[in-house]
C-alpha cells in the first residue's frame, strides 16, 4: 500500500490519517507546531451551519453528509481511544433576526416545526423573542479538545506517526510529482501527500497554491463556568452563539476580523462578546471569566472547502479551507478524499469541492 504524508494535523488532518490509515495505508503526519491547537482547538463545536437556511447546497449537503455519520463514527472513536468527546445531541435556539422567509421554507422542507421544549428553562429569554425562534433539535455539539485527542491517540494506535515542531519549508518536485519535503527537521518523502494545514495551506503550497483562496479570519471566544449548564441547548442570534457543556461551561462566540496571521485577543472583541451575551444570559454577570481566546479559521469562498488531487502535481491531495465547519465536515471530508484517492464512488456530486484550485470568488464572512 502507499505511504502518505499529510502536513497538517488539526481535524481534518487526523480525520483524514485515521481513514487512511483504516484502510492500510501507511501514514505520517508533520505538524508545524503541537497536534490540534490551532482553529480545531480554538471553536465551539457546533454540529451545524449556523443558520443552515443562510448556506449553499454544497455546504449544507457535506454537512448533512458528515453529521449523519458523525454519531457512529465518534462512538468508535470513544470505545477505541476510551476518550469520550461528549458528542451531544442538545438542540439549536435561533432567535430572532433572521431571514424569515430562507428560514420558513428551510423548516418546510426538513419538517422543522417552530415550536420550543421546555419553555421554561429559557426564562431569561423574552417572550416576543421566543414566539419567533426556532429550535432546531437535531443539532449536535462535540468538545473539540476531546476530540482531537481522541484522534491523535487512534492515529498512534492504529500505526501513524505524528511530528510536532517540523515546519514545512518547500516542496521538491520532479516531473510534476512530489519527490520530498523540506522542513525545519529534515527532508520528508513519500508515495503521495496530501494539504491538510487549514488556513497555512496556501503558504505552504507557495506557487503550486494556483488559485486557491484560503486565508486566515481570526475569530475570538470566552469561556465561563456554572455549577449545571445554565441552559439546555445551544444559543444562536445573529453572529452570536452560546454553548452549554454537560459540566456546567458555556462558551461564548464569536468574532470575525480579516487581520491575517495575528490570534492576539482584544478587549474590544471582549468587550463585544460579553455584552451580548450578558443581554441573552444575565447569570453570566455573577461568573468570571475562565478563559479567553483566538483561532484562525481557514476561510474560503462561501464556505466551501476543496477536497481532492492537484490539478497539476499527480501524486498531490488537498482537504483544507473548511472555514467555520472543519470540526462539523471532518468524517463526510475524509470519506471523499478516501474516495478520490482509490478511486471508489462518492456518496453525492463532488465537483464544487475540486473547484477550490481556480476559486477567485469573494469570502465572505458567515
Amino acid at each position: 500500500m502507499s505511504q502518505f504524508l499529510l502536513i497538517g494535523a488539526g481535524i481534518i488532518g487526523l480525520t483524514s490519517a485515521v481513514r487512511l490509515l483504516k484502510e492500510g495505508f501507511s501514514v505520517t503526519v508533520l505538524e508545524k507546531g503541537e497536534v490540534g491547537q490551532e482553529s480545531s482547538w480554538a471553536g465551539g463545536g457546533i454540529l451545524s451551519p449556523l443558520a443552515p437556511w443562510d448556506y449553499s447546497e454544497p455546504v449544507t449537503q457535506l454537512v448533512g453528509y458528515s453529521t449523519s455519520i458523525y454519531s457512529k463514527w465518534v462512538n468508535e472513536l470513544s470505545l477505541s481511544t476510551e476518550i469520550d468527546p461528549e458528542f451531544n445531541e442538545c438542540g439549536m435556539l435561533v432567535l430572532p433576526p433572521y431571514d424569515s422567509v430562507k428560514a420558513h421554507q428551510w423548516c418546510i422542507s426538513h419538517n422543522i416545526k417552530k415550536e420550543i421544549n421546555h419553555k421554561s428553562f429559557w426564562s431569561t429569554i423574552h417572550q416576543s423573542a421566543l414566539e419567533e425562534a426556532i429550535f432546531i433539535p437535531h443539532v449536535a455539539q462535540i468538545r473539540n479538545p476531546r476530540l482531537l485527542a481522541a484522534l491523535q491517540r487512534e492515529v498512534i494506535k492504529r500505526g501513524g506517526v505524528i511530528k510536532e515542531f517540523c515546519e514545512v519549508s518547500k516542496l521538491n518536485l520532479k516531473n510534476k510529482s512530489i519527490v520530498s519535503i523540506s522542513t525545519t527537521s529534515g527532508n520528508y518523502s513519500a508515495d503521495d501527500y496530501i494539504i491538510t494545514a487549514g488556513a497555512w495551506s496556501r503558504k505552504i503550497l507557495g506557487k503550486y497554491a494556483l488559485n486557491l483562496n484560503i486565508i486566515p479570519i481570526q475569530g475570538q471566544m470566552l469561556l465561563y463556568k456554572f455549577d449545571a449548564p445554565p441552559i439546555p441547548s445551544i444559543l444562536l442570534q445573529k453572529e452570536l452563539y452560546l454553548i452549554p457543556r454537560l459540566d456546567g461551561h458555556l462558551l461564548i462566540g464569536s468574532t470575525m476580523e480579516n487581520v491575517g496571521f495575528n490570534k492576539q485577543i482584544t478587549q474590544a472583541a471582549y468587550d463585544k462578546l460579553y455584552k451580548k451575551a450578558s443581554r441573552l444570559l444575565p447569570e453570566i454577570e455573577t461568573k468570571h471569566l475562565i478563559k479567553h481566546w483566538a483561532g484562525l479559521r481557514p476561510a474560503s469562498p462561501f464556505n466551501i472547502p476543496t477536497i481532492g488531487r492537484h490539478p497539476d502535481l499527480h501524486n498531490l491531495f488537498i482537504n483544507s479551507g473548511h472555514f467555520r465547519y472543519g470540526v462539523t465536515m471532518a468524517p463526510g471530508s475524509a470519506e471523499i478524499l478516501l474516495n478520490e484517492i482509490m478511486g471508489k464512488p462518492q456518496p453525492f456530486d463532488i465537483s464544487f469541492y475540486q473547484k477550490g484550485w481556480n476559486q477567485l470568488g469573494k469570502i465572505e464572512f458567515s
